[in-house]
C-alpha cells in the first residue's frame, strides 16, 4: 500500500477530526471551543522548539502505544490503532460514548525517532466532550506518558501548543522529519459551526530523559 505524503495525510486527518468533532451535535466545547489563538513558543515555530530544546530522552526501541496519560488535563485513556479509510484518508477514533485516542499506525511510536501522531476529538458528538477536550490547556513542561504493549513508558514534555486554522495547518512543523523522538497531539478547536471547527489544535512534545 502506498503511504500518503505528508500534505495528504494531514489534510485527510484533520477534515476527518473536523467532521467528527462537529458531528451530530449537542457536545460542549470545554476548552477548545473557546481556544485563544496562541503564539508559536518561539520566533520561527512550535515544530523547531521541540527540536532545538533541552536534552533528549533516548530513543526507544518500536513499540504501539495502549494508553495515554495527561495528568494536567485529567487525560487517562486506552489508545487505538488508527490506518487509512476506504478511501484513502487517515482513520479518526469512532464517535462513541467510551472515547479515545487513536495512533497513526503510519507514524513512529512513541519513544521512537520521528514525530509520533496520536489523534482525539474535542467533541464526540451527542456523546458530550472528547478525550482532548481540554489540550489547550496544556503548558510548557508538562508531562504526556504513553504507555506501550511492551510495557516501557515513553515520558514527554510538553514544549509548545499551537492553535491554527484548518487551512493554514503547520504540514511541515508537525509531521517533517526531526532527528529525535517527539510526539505530536491533535484536535479540533476554535469557533465552531454546524459543520464542525474552524481550526486545529496541536500540542508538541519532545522525550524526557529516563522513559523506562
Amino acid at each position: 500500500m502506498t503511504l500518503p505524503s505528508r500534505r495528504a495525510f494531514v489534510a485527510a486527518a484533520t477534515a476527518s477530526l473536523l467532521v467528527g468533532c462537529g458531528g451530530g451535535g449537542g457536545g460542549k466545547a470545554d476548552g477548545a471551543g473557546t481556544a485563544r489563538r496562541e503564539s508559536p513558543p518561539s520566533s520561527d515555530s512550535a515544530g523547531k522548539t521541540s527540536r532545538d530544546s533541552g536534552k533528549p530522552g533516548r530513543a526507544l526501541a518500536r513499540s504501539v502505544p495502549v494508553r495515554l496519560r495527561i495528568p494536567a488535563i485529567e487525560v487517562d485513556t486506552p489508545v487505538m490503532r488508527l490506518g487509512l479509510a476506504a478511501d484513502g484518508s487517515v482513520q479518526v477514533p469512532p464517535i462513541e460514548a467510551d472515547d479515545r485516542a487513536g495512533w497513526y499506525r503510519h507514524s513512529p511510536t512513541p519513544g521512537q525517532v520521528g514525530p509520533s501522531v496520536i489523534l482525539g476529538h474535542v467533541t464526540a458528538g451527542t456523546y458530550g466532550d472528547g478525550v482532548f477536550r481540554r489540550l489547550t490547556r496544556l503548558r510548557p513542561g508538562d508531562r504526556i506518558m504513553a504507555r506501550l504493549e511492551n510495557g516501557t513508558t515513553a515520558r514527554f514534555t510538553v514544549r509548545g501548543v499551537r492553535t491554527v486554522a484548518q487551512a493554514e495547518f503547520p504540514t511541515d512543523d508537525v509531521y517533517g522529519d526531526v532527528g529525535r523522538p517527539e510526539l505530536r497531539l491533535i484536535t479540533c478547536g476554535g469557533p465552531r459551526s454546524k459543520d464542525g471547527y474552524r481550526d486545529s489544535v496541536i500540542v508538541f512534545a519532545e522525550l524526557s530523559p529516563g522513559s523506562t
